[in-house]
C-alpha cells in the first residue's frame, strides 16, 4: 500500500467512522503520546531498563501503526502529500548521503 493510498484510507475512515479529524494542536499531542508509548517499549524492551510486566504484552507493532495513522491524519488535514513529500526526502537523502555511511569508521 503507498501512501496517498493509505492517506485516503484514513481519510475514509475518519469520514465513515470519527466525527472528523481532530485539529492539528491535538493530533499533535496524540502523535506525542504515540510515539512516548513506542519508546517506552524500545527502552524496556530492547534497552537497559527492566520491562514492566504490564508492557511485556504490548505490540510494538501496533503501537508503530498507531504512530503512521495519526501522521497520516495530519498529512491529511494539513494538505500534505506524504508520498511525494517522502520521495523528495528519499532522493534527497540518496544523494546527500551516498557513501557517507560506509565512510563511517563508527559503524565499522
Amino acid at each position: 500500500m503507498d501512501l496517498q493510498h493509505s492517506q485516503l484510507v484514513v481519510d475514509n475512515w475518519i469520514k465513515n467512522h470519527g466525527v472528523r479529524y481532530f485539529n492539528e494542536l491535538t493530533n499533535m499531542a496524540q502523535l506525542t503520546e504515540e510515539v512516548g508509548e513506542v519508546a517506552r517499549i524500545i527502552a524496556r524492551r530492547y534497552g537497559e531498563q527492566s520491562e514492566k510486566e504490564s508492557d511485556k504484552n504490548k505490540d510494538l507493532g501496533e503501537e508503530l501503526a498507531d504512530v503512521v495513522f495519526v501522521v497520516l491524519c495530519l498529512a491529511n488535514q494539513t494538505g500534505i502529500d506524504l508520498q511525494a513529500a517522502f520521495d523528495k526526502k528519499m532522493e534527497l537523502k540518496t544523494n546527500r548521503d551516498h557513501d557517507r555511511h560506509q565512510n563511517n569508521e563508527k559503524l565499522k
